[in-house]
């Protein structure tokens, strides 16, 4: 959170995606478009996941899982 890549008035969204970095979980679906799963907070949580030593889960709505 201190790097910027989720605002500071959303922990639980900072949680979602660690437990899934530090957990080595592939994918991390949400409908959550304005925190999350958007190209700018993508490509700054990818970067703050890999420099703590992660892979970052791929982040995804779930019409892009599934491709419908």
């Amino acid at each position: 959170m201190t790097s910027g890549a989720v605002p500071p008035s959303e922990p639980r969204d900072a949680l979602h995606i660690a437990i899934s970095a530090v957990n080595g979980i592939q994918y991390l679906v949400t409908w959550n478009y304005k925190h999350i799963a958007n190209a700018a907070m993508r490509s700054r949580i990818e970067s703050v996941c890999r420099s703590a030593g992660f892979e970052p889960p791929i982040i995804c709505t779930p019409e892009e899982l599934t491709g419908k």
